[in-house]
């Protein structure tokens, strides 16, 4: 009987303790902070030179970006570029050709990357709806002029 009385002696308690989470939580601080800055590195191109004029538009373009090895980057308008294959292109681009069907489509394709890559590219863009597709460049200036004669 004593055994079962200094067990109704004890109080429990009703307090939880949160230390192993705030342990977890600086653990995941600590991994976002060193993350973070990593996801938002762009990709490496050199966009050919024109003396194009700059289009503008109300909507953020969908931007597919051609690299020098032929690897497509996508950016749908957020500012974030992610790495896809060509399913992956023609999936997503459709996706938001079905939502948008008036979005602007850009093709940034590095002036060292292969035409056929280039082209590729715009089939798939094609293959996804987009009835129209810009080529994206950068703004001549001047020294780089291959004029006519």
């Amino acid at each position: 009987m004593q055994s079962s009385l200094r067990v109704r002696k004890r109080k429990l308690k009703s307090e939880i303790n949160v230390v192993p989470y705030i342990d977890v939580m600086l653990v995941l601080l600590i991994i976002f902070m060193v993350t973070a800055p990593l996801l938002n590195l762009g990709v490496d191109i050199q966009l050919p030179q024109s003396a194009a004029k700059a289009i503008t538009t109300d909507k953020r373009p969908v931007v597919v970006e051609v690299t020098e090895n032929g690897k497509y980057f996508l950016d749908l308008g957020g500012g974030k570029r992610q790495p896809v294959d060509t399913e992956q292109l023609k999936a997503k681009v459709a996706a938001v050709m079905r939502v948008n069907p008036h979005a602007p489509v850009f093709i940034s394709g590095d002036k060292r990357a292969s035409y056929d890559v280039v082209y590729q590219a715009m089939v798939l863009l094609q293959q996804a709806g987009v009835p129209k597709v810009g080529l994206a460049s950068q703004p001549d200036t001047g020294a780089t002029r291959h004029g006519r004669g």
